[in-house]
C-alpha cells in the first residue's frame, strides 16, 4: 500500500469532490514563466507556499492593522489579521464546494501589499504619489507578487498561478498584472477574499477595540446587526462584561456573517445556472456577497467602526504622528535617493524615483520606518 499521495492524487481528489463551478488545479491556465510541475503539491498548494515563504509575508507581522504595532500584545497585526482571512476564506471554500487551496492563496496574498501605520499609512502615501499614479494597497499587493519580490533568479515576482492573480487583481480593481482576460469577475474562489476580509476586521476589530477600551458594549446596542445577534443570542451588550462582550460578541459576529454568505451565495451560485469556473468568470455581477439585508445592517456597522475606533483620536493622532514621520523620510529618499535600498534604486529607470521611493516604503514595517527616521534626521 503506497501512502504518499502524488499531486495527481490531489487532482482526483479534486475532481471527485469539487462542485462543477469551482476551478480545477489541474485545469490553470498556468504562470506567466512556465516551471514543471511538483511532485506533491498542487499548483495552488505551491504559490500558497511561495506567499507564506515571501519576505513581504513575513513582514506583515510588524505592520499595523488597527493600532500601531507595539501598542498591545493581544491587538491584531496585519499578520494576524490576513491569517484570520485566510481561515475564513478556507471554511466559506469548503462549504461551497470550492478549492481550498485557491481561496487560501488569494486570502494570503491580498494585504502583502499594505504600507506600514495601516490605512492612515496608505492615505499618507497616495498623497505623496498623488502626481505619480497614487497609492493603492490592493494594487501595491499585486505589484508585490508579480514585481517586487523576487527569490528567483531568471525573473521578478513569485510566479504565481493566473488564478491567484485574477484574484488578486479583482479585489484590487487594478490591471497591474500581466493580461488575464476581461471577464466582469474573477472566479468564485477569487470573489471570496473580498468577504473574508470584510468579516474577519468587522469582528475583530471591533473585538480589538473592546479590549483597548475605546468601544464599550453599551455603545453596540444602537448597532443593528450587533443588536440583533446578541438579541438572538441571550448577550445583555448594555449590562455585559466588557469581557465578556469582547470574546462572545465578535465570535458571533462572525459566525453570522459566515452563515449569510454562504446562504447568499448558493442561491446566486444555483439562480445563475453557472456549471465551470469560466461561466462563473463571464457572469456579470458577482457571485459572492451577503443578503441584501445584511450588506445594508454591514455598512452601518462600518460607519460605527470608523467613527469610534478608526477616528478615534486615540487611534488616528498616534497613526497619523506616524505618517507625519513617513512623509519625512519619503522626502528625505527624493533629495538623496543614494538612501533607498540596493533594489529600490534598480528599479528606478524603469518606475522613476517617486514609485521607487514608495514601493520602498510601502515595504517598510512599523519599527523599520520609525528606525529609518531615527537614522536620516537624529543620526541615530
Amino acid at each position: 500500500m503506497n501512502l504518499l499521495r502524488t499531486r495527481e492524487d490531489v487532482e482526483r481528489q479534486e475532481e471527485h469532490f469539487l462542485a462543477p463551478f469551482a476551478q480545477r488545479s489541474s485545469v490553470t491556465r498556468g504562470r506567466l514563466h512556465p516551471q514543471p510541475a511538483h511532485r506533491w503539491r498542487s499548483e495552488y498548494q505551491r504559490d500558497v507556499a511561495r506567499i507564506i515563504h515571501s519576505a513581504a509575508f513575513r513582514r506583515l507581522e510588524y505592520k499595523t492593522q488597527v493600532f500601531l504595532n507595539g501598542t498591545g500584545d493581544h491587538y491584531r497585526t496585519r499578520l494576524t489579521h490576513t491569517m484570520e482571512v485566510a481561515s475564513i476564506s478556507r471554511t466559506l471554500a469548503r462549504a461551497l464546494g470550492l478549492n481550498e487551496d485557491l481561496a487560501e492563496a488569494v486570502a494570503l496574498a491580498h494585504d502583502l501589499g499594505h504600507a506600514p501605520f495601516g490605512h492612515s499609512g496608505e492615505e499618507t502615501l497616495d498623497r505623496l504619489l498623488k502626481a505619480h499614479g497614487g497609492f493603492d494597497h490592493n494594487g501595491q499587493s499585486l505589484r508585490v507578487v508579480t514585481l517586487l519580490e523576487s527569490p528567483y533568479e531568471e525573473f521578478d515576482g513569485l510566479n504565481l498561478t493566473y488564478e491567484v492573480l485574477e484574484g488578486v487583481q479583482k479585489h484590487a480593481e487594478a490591471r497591474v498584472a500581466p493580461d488575464l482576460g476581461h471577464h466582469p469577475c474573477a472566479c468564485l474562489e477569487g470573489q471570496i477574499a473580498d468577504l473574508a476580509d470584510e468579516i474577519a476586521y468587522y469582528a475583530h476589530d471591533m473585538q480589538d477595540g473592546l479590549e483597548a477600551g475605546l468601544i464599550n458594549p453599551a455603545q453596540l446596542s444602537d448597532v443593528a446587526l450587533c443588536a440583533e445577534i446578541s438579541r438572538h443570542n441571550g448577550l445583555d451588550l448594555t449590562g455585559a462584561d466588557a469581557k465578556v462582550a469582547r470574546l462572545r460578541l465578535a465570535r458571533l459576529l462572525s459566525n453570522h456573517l459566515i452563515h449569510d454568505v454562504l446562504k447568499a451565495s448558493a442561491g446566486r451560485i444555483a439562480a445563475a445556472g453557472v456549471r465551470s469556473a469560466d461561466d462563473v468568470r463571464r457572469h456579470p455581477s458577482l457571485l459572492i456577497g451577503y443578503t441584501e439585508e445584511t450588506a445594508t445592517k454591514t455598512k452601518a456597522l462600518r460607519s460605527f467602526l470608523y467613527a469610534h475606533l478608526y477616528f478615534h483620536p486615540e487611534v488616528n493622532g498616534a497613526n497619523q504622528r506616524a505618517c507625519d514621520l513617513m512623509a519625512d523620510v519619503f522626502n528625505a529618499y527624493l533629495l538623496d535617493p543614494s538612501q533607498i535600498g540596493r533594489e529600490a534604486t534598480r528599479r528606478v529607470p524603469n518606475s522613476g524615483l517617486y514609485r521607487a521611493a514608495g514601493d520602498y516604503i510601502a515595504g517598510m514595517t512599523d519599527r523599520y520606518l520609525l528606525r529609518e527616521h531615527a537614522r536620516l534626521f537624529h543620526g541615530a
